[in-house]
């Protein structure tokens, strides 16, 4: 369970932005196979960068803010 952890730590580092490039991928998987999302194929690059700077922020914001410095 260790080396999990540790991998985790190393690679991900945070629930919140593992979390939210997941669901930004999942989204980007539905508007590429499903065809009446099809006109959102154009937003695809723009949306994946803006999914995965909001979850880093989100990230950034409950560290600086929590109670343990």
């Amino acid at each position: 369970m260790k080396v999990i952890k540790a991998i985790y730590n190393f690679i991900v580092g945070d629930m919140v932005i593992l979390i939210g490039v997941i669901l930004a991928v999942s989204i980007l998987a539905l508007i590429n196979n499903v065809g009446a999302l099809a006109p959102l194929k154009g937003f695809s690059g723009p949306f994946l960068i803006i999914a995965v700077l909001a979850s880093l922020v989100a990230t950034l914001g409950r560290e600086a803010f929590s109670s343990q410095h």
